[in-house]
């Protein structure tokens, strides 16, 4: 007798493509409150994103040696990247800065290794009038929310965050970022 079985469904798979790694980095960066649009084509090497300030950005996977090259002024960025992918279950590392501030070493879950190196992308940045600011997005969720005929906790968390909205400049940064995850998550 014959046992026949089912195929393999990717999405459901434990073994993971490597040559799915930038969509999942892609994916990762989407999951995180630190950017606005991650994108990466499937079989590609590069991995399009916008930072919530409006600054475009290109990841490369390479497997090449580090270089001596200009450093970024914003090494906090590359830590915040590598936040973003250790929280996608397809990788089990993320090292930041390693092995210097552009960059971030990742290891897949079947051992695939790749060197991400970080470059400013010049060509698409969004116009300083087509960003709105985190306050106006917070409120924005919030007023969303209380037309939608709000239940009395969903009223509270709305008037939080007005409040918050309201207040922006005397709130700490935690605070700040735990009100735009809250309204993320409200818009979706």
């Amino acid at each position: 007798m014959t046992t026949q079985f089912p195929p393999i469904d990717p999405d459901k798979s434990p073994l993971f493509n490597a040559d799915h790694d930038p969509v999942r980095v892609a994916d990762a960066l989407r999951r995180s409150p630190h950017f606005a649009t991650a994108d990466a084509d499937p079989g590609g090497d590069t991995v399009r994103f916008t930072t919530e300030a409006g600054i475009n950005y290109t990841l490369t996977f390479t497997d090449a040696e580090p270089t001596d090259d200009d450093l970024l002024p914003e090494p906090v960025l590359t830590e915040a990247i590598a936040a973003a992918i250790l929280n996608h279950p397809g990788f089990v590392t993320a090292d930041a800065d390693s092995p210097r501030e552009d960059t971030i070493t990742i290891q897949t879950h079947n051992q695939v290794r790749h060197l991400l190196v970080l470059d400013v992308d010049r060509g698409n940045a969004l116009a300083p009038e087509d960003l709105s600011t985190p306050a106006v997005d917070v409120a924005l969720a919030a007023d969303n929310l209380l037309i939608s005929n709000p239940s009395e906790s969903e009223r509270a968390t709305a008037e939080l965050l007005n409040y918050v909205a309201a207040t922006w400049d005397k709130q700490d940064l935690p605070l700040r970022e735990h009100a735009q995850a809250v309204a993320r998550a409200l818009a979706r």
